[in-house]
């Protein structure tokens, strides 16, 4: 069964991916999520946003957002702890969101969180849909985060456009 999921998982990915298609550069994607790899009990800051407490691994994901309409959509896959007691596993944390950064470390600094989703006990998440209106947003960063503290523990890398 766990050999259907992950390509059940995929399968909405993948048609939000083709409404993104295109040359508009509204369009904004991360080819892959990585997790946040900081040492245990320390922060790593991003736009002013805490870090995690331990660090986090992923096998894979992908996030994509346009700019103009507010469509967004990310995947990501075996997102679990890499150290402490529950390493390998999410650990107590059952859901993500993630969170698109317009203009990070600057006065107009703009952050939209999705809606949460669940988060499975392999680390696996999906979310599409909207984030309304985005006004000017530059240098887009997009964080995975946990709800209840708003932590990030992980992030879009190998940003295109």
């Amino acid at each position: 069964m766990k050999k259907v999921t992950a390509p059940l998982l995929l399968l909405p990915l993948l048609f939000a991916t083709a409404a993104f298609a295109g040359d508009d550069d509204s369009n904004v994607r991360w080819k892959t999520i990585v997790g946040n790899i900081n040492d245990p009990g320390v922060s790593n800051p991003v736009a002013g946003i805490p870090s995690g407490g331990l660090p986090w691994t992923t096998l894979r994901g992908n996030a994509s957002v346009d700019l103009r309409t507010g469509k967004i959509a990310f995947n990501v896959e075996g997102l679990v702890l890499n150290g402490g007691n529950a390493s390998g596993t999410p650990g107590p944390v059952t859901s993500v969101k993630g969170t698109l950064v317009c203009n990070p470390g600057t006065s107009s600094q703009a952050v939209l969180d999705t809606a949460t989703v669940p988060l499975n006990q392999e680390g696996d998440a999906v979310f599409i849909g909207n984030l309304g209106s985005i006004s000017a947003c530059a240098n887009p960063l997009f964080l995975i985060r946990i709800p209840t503290n708003d932590s990030w523990i992980a992030t879009g890398a190998v940003r295109a456009q």
